[in-house]
């Protein structure tokens, strides 16, 4: 592992053709949403990476900071003409401070899964909650736990299957960390990819909150704000800085 986590110089290139073409009303409607829960005033981005979505949202009328590990990824993201009026810092979300008060800081696609263990989740709340005004609201956008697609004593669950790219997911649901498992096919040449996470379930994300001072304002299937229900594969949570 590289000093830039798993979201090397190499993953930093392709990161957008891989990860970021996603359907635009989806990043038109996450933005929406951002901007109605920031009530257009100044947000914090946990893992900014390459813009995805701060951009749109700076356009939109939000002032966006970041904190983004990887300086490769931080790289892709100032190539960008729209990324001169974005601040971002290099450092870990768990403990990285950045000047001023907020009114949402949030963190999506999954990302709270990058710590990998209990402790480091909490930290990031707290960190969250440190940066946040009265009444200011912390946002994670992450899946329900894969798990119960999967037969009992399995561990593997594939996630991914094109002529281009596999994936398979092992879990280990006795410490709720599992690795993703990449191979991406070009012509003759193969490149594959490992990356180590932590699911963490809703009710416990909840008590993480609680521990950071935070009370649950809201949770959505998804960016339509669908009700959330026990068939529901992701979910998007608010708590709320009391």
């Amino acid at each position: 592992m590289s000093d830039d986590g798993y979201f090397s110089e190499a993953v930093a290139k392709t990161y957008d053709e891989v990860h970021g073409r996603l359907d635009p009303a989806l990043i038109h409607q996450t933005v929406e949403v951002l901007y109605q829960l920031a009530e257009g005033k100044a947000v914090l981005e946990f893992a900014i990476g390459t813009g995805r979505i701060a951009l749109p949202l700076c356009e939109r009328g939000c002032p966006v900071t970041g904190v983004e590990l990887s300086r490769s990824m931080v790289a892709e993201l100032t190539k960008k003409k729209a990324a001169s009026g974005i601040d971002v810092h290099i450092g870990d979300m768990t403990t990285t401070r950045v000047e001023g008060k907020f009114s949402l800081v949030f963190l999506v696609f999954n990302t709270i899964d990058n710590l990998t263990t209990q402790e480091a989740q909490i930290a990031c709340f707290r960190n969250a909650a440190e940066h946040l005004q009265p009444g200011g609201r912390f946002l994670i956008e992450t899946q329900v736990p894969p798990i119960q697609t999967l037969p009992f004593g399995e561990s593997l669950s594939a996630f991914a299957c094109s002529p281009r790219h596999m994936g398979v997911d092992d879990i280990d649901i006795a410490t709720q960390c599992y690795t993703s498992n990449h191979v991406w096919i070009d012509g003759d040449r193969m490149t594959s990819l490992t990356i180590p996470f932590r699911y963490v379930w809703p009710s416990e994300l909840d008590l993480m909150a609680k521990l950071a001072g935070l009370e649950l304002e809201h949770r959505w299937s998804d960016w339509g704000k669908s009700p959330f229900d026990r068939l529901s594969k992701s979910h998007i949570s608010v708590w709320r800085k009391t």
